[in-house]
């Protein structure tokens, strides 16, 4: 591998670690990349490299919002918790199941979250005065740290971006304390997953911690970023993020 693909790859990394500290999707941008440089690369290898970054870039962004911005760790610990174990379950069964079965599935929920956002202006950028119930948090901790932390593990794009509209919608957050707890969760989710992808040996370490270096810096500006600019910001970018990943899937699962 020449110098030149590295230096990419290292520039990418820092761009995704700012796109998934705003609104999540920095897999959609970094995986492709690893495919890309570095023709032969086993997709599980890709995506075990890929979490090695991402894992210290979100627990970059977790740490810098935590510090700023009040956790509902009522939901975000036990969730956490939980999609530890299912993001391994998820990457266990990483190569066995045809990411081509995901594609059509994301794009349409991907769809229909833009059209939501788009369509209701107030979504995230207003506060819900009153506490969520307990059903509500219940129902959070089990749609991310169940359902969505398993899909992270097998496939993953779009991860934050879910985590985020779930928080949003249950809980009546507004965007950037969802982007908040969204990253905490996806802590989870890439050590669940990063724990099988290592222990199977599809992890190039050398790269991934190369990577790490700079996802952690693009995560940290990410996250300052949005709690500087506010969740109108979080709203427009995320719009921004979606469309784009729906482009990028089709364009797979299509061409």
């Amino acid at each position: 591998m020449d110098w030149q693909s590295v230096l990419l790859l290292l520039a990418v990394a820092a761009a995704a670690g700012w796109v998934d500290a705003v609104v999540g999707g920095g897999g959609l941008i970094l995986v492709p990349a690893l495919l890309l440089g570095l023709p032969g690369l086993p997709p599980v290898t890709a995506l075990g490299t890929n979490k090695v970054a991402s894992i210290c870039g979100t627990t970059t962004a977790a740490i810098t919002y935590a510090r700023r911005t009040k956790i509902d760790w009522r939901v975000a610990g036990p969730a956490a918790g939980s999609a530890v174990v299912f993001a391994g379950l998820g990457a266990v069964t990483a190569s066995s199941i045809p990411v081509d079965w995901f594609r059509p599935a994301i794009m349409v929920l991907l769809l229909g979250v833009l059209a939501f956002v788009v369509l209701k202006p107030s979504f995230g950028v207003t506060v819900k005065a009153a506490d969520p119930t307990a059903r509500r948090r219940a129902v959070a901790v089990v749609v991310a740290g169940v359902a969505i932390a398993f899909y992270d593990g097998v496939f993953g794009p779009g991860t934050g971006t879910f985590l985020i509209i779930t928080f949003t919608a249950l809980l009546g957050l507004d965007f950037v304390s969802s982007s908040a707890t969204a990253k905490i969760l996806n802590a989870g989710t890439n050590l669940g997953a990063l724990v099988v992808f290592a222990a199977g040996g599809h992890v190039l370490w050398w790269l991934g911690l190369s990577m790490a270096v700079c996802n952690i810096v693009g995560a940290r500006f990410g996250a300052r970023t949005a709690l500087k600019r506010g969740a109108g910001f979080v709203r427009m970018a995320l719009v921004v993020v979606v469309v784009g990943m729906v482009i990028r899937l089709a364009v797979q699962y299509f061409g």
